[in-house]
């Protein structure tokens, strides 16, 4: 299970919505199946529909036998 927590605390580089949204990507890619919205990104780019945009990279990336 990819958690937004795990995925922040775990790339403290990250300053932008927009590489959290690649690593969501590189979670499914890497064959996680599950994504989990313990929190809420505190970027100043985080859109309003944060959840969604996250939701449709995460379940969209393309992941080895899918």
């Amino acid at each position: 299970m990819a958690r937004i927590s795990e995925l922040i605390i775990g790339n403290p580089q990250m300053t932008t919505f927009s590489e959290l949204e690649q690593k969501v990507v590189q979670a499914a890619r890497d064959g996680e199946i599950h994504l989990y919205f313990d929190i809420k990104p505190e970027y100043p780019d985080t859109p309003r529909k944060w959840e969604h945009r996250l939701e449709q990279a995460f379940y969209n990336a393309e992941a080895p036998g899918r």
